[in-house]
């Protein structure tokens, strides 16, 4: 069995595992905007807490499309999977144009 045939992905076999790990990404990425925008005295924070959660926010929306454009494109390749083998088009370089494409359609910057 060739590694690149398993394409498992935790979030998809355990949902419940891939949002703890996004919440402390997201988390850790708010928490280092806030402090640099703060430092930089770009921004006025009054409630820290706030501005970490209203960055958290967004950046846990970002992580989620990001994941659903990800499974969509995986999803789609998988429709056409009879005639990528056939073609021996290399599924990597597939994915990452299908991807861009979804993004690009949805208004997602990858």
């Amino acid at each position: 069995m060739r590694a690149a045939s398993l394409t498992l992905c935790v979030a998809d076999v355990y949902p419940f595992l891939a949002m703890p790990r996004r919440e402390g990404i997201a988390e850790r990425m708010a928490e280092a905007v806030v402090k640099r925008l703060a430092a930089r005295k770009i921004v006025d924070v009054k409630d820290e807490a706030a501005a970490r959660a209203a960055v958290r926010h967004v950046v846990i929306d970002n992580l989620a499309g990001e994941a659903q454009i990800e499974a969509d494109a995986r999803k789609l390749l998988l429709e056409h999977a009879k005639a990528i083998k056939e073609s021996a088009a290399d599924y990597r370089a597939l994915l990452g144009k299908v991807k861009e494409k979804l993004a690009r359609e949805r208004g997602f910057i990858i």
